[in-house]
């Protein structure tokens, strides 16, 4: 449907051992037992908690189906406001290896994408990086400098404190609650606009962005009145499997997120190649060419079943770099050809 990466992971959901869902689905059993929606709930209500759980004013925070439709609405407003004050087309840097609606998304909203963050208008990152699962440090602003839009879709899986409450006049920051809590069905995102853009996006956001459906503000609202113990699950299942990823691959870095990804060449195609590999042997893994590096592959450690999922993976991947993929199809091995 025009999304490769979503396309991948749908079109092979169903097999037997999934390391692609970066979140939480289906993984949270004691927190979400028993869990009602909040029904009356409004969405003002909904836009003051979510607000209140980034530490901003609810008036810098506006309500959307999901992170995808904010940084969408942020990049398209973006597009057309720099465009006006610079009266040129505006430039956007965004890092070689990252989510692939953040790399696509300038282009369709009126950026020209630059390679170098400097002389760029507007600085895009997600933060932790998906697919690294990394921390990227704080942006560096200033009053003549560029307009950063900062995706927070797996913070959460962290305590930091949302850069939204910073108040800085360059910041746009988007989150959604698909991720930590598990709520894909509710399709609620928001984006935290900084103090002095507020009243340009508000006419543009109500003009632009349908109202939020009732169900999903009253599921919302349910997950917020058990944040705490929600995200204390989420946090703990994904500090276990990145205890055991950290024993049984050595080599990735510590995670702020529940992703990694898997650099198992120096040459391009390797992962992609295991990628398909892995699912015919029933293994679902994201290659790392949708998001802009096919050197390797993105793993997700959000399942309980990530422990055994993993050594399934880890014994495919050695057969791969052994030489067994390149020997089936008749070419070189692959481990010679990619390491």
């Amino acid at each position: 449907m025009g999304f490769p990466l979503a396309d991948w992971i749908n079109q092979h959901e169903g097999l037997p051992h999934n390391l692609s869902q970066s979140g939480m689905k289906y993984s949270l059993q004691r927190s979400l037992k028993g869990l009602r929606p909040r029904n009356g709930s409004t969405q003002d209500e909904l836009q003051r908690a979510l607000a209140e759980t980034l530490g901003v004013d609810p008036r810098r925070l506006f309500l959307t189906h999901g992170a995808t439709e904010a940084n969408a609405v942020t990049l398209w407003f973006l597009g057309v406001e720099l465009r006006r004050e610079l009266g040129r087309t505006p430039r956007a840097h965004v890092p070689a290896l990252e989510y692939p609606p953040l790399q696509e998304g300038p282009g369709w909203s009126g950026f020209r994408r630059v390679s170098e963050p400097t002389g760029s208008d507007l600085r895009v990152h997600s933060n932790p990086n998906n697919p690294r699962g990394t921390l990227v440090p704080p942006p560096a602003t200033s009053r003549n400098g560029p307009v950063f839009l900062i995706d927070e879709t797996f913070r959460e899986f962290t305590p930091l404190r949302s850069a939204a409450t910073r108040g800085d006049p360059s910041i746009f920051v988007t989150g959604t609650l698909t991720k930590a809590y598990g709520a894909d069905a509710l399709r609620v995102g928001w984006v935290a606009a900084p103090p002095e853009w507020v009243d340009r996006f508000a006419s543009f956001h109500g003009n632009m962005v349908a109202l939020i459906p009732q169900a999903s503000i009253d599921g919302a609202m349910s997950l917020l009145s058990r944040r705490d113990r929600i995200l204390r699950e989420s946090r703990e299942l994904f500090r276990r499997n990145e205890r055991v990823l950290h024993r049984m691959l050595p080599g990735i870095p510590s995670l702020s997120a529940p992703v990694c990804f898997d650099e198992i060449s120096r040459k391009p195609g390797g992962g992609d190649l295991l990628a398909r590999w892995a699912v015919e042997k029933g293994v679902l893994v994201c290659p790392g060419g949708l998001f802009g590096d096919s050197r390797g592959i993105r793993i997700c450690l959000t399942q309980r079943s990530f422990p055994r999922d993993l050594l399934r993976y880890l014994a495919i991947r050695r057969e791969f770099l052994d030489g067994a993929y390149g020997s089936r199809e008749g070419t070189s091995p692959a481990g010679s050809n990619l390491s």
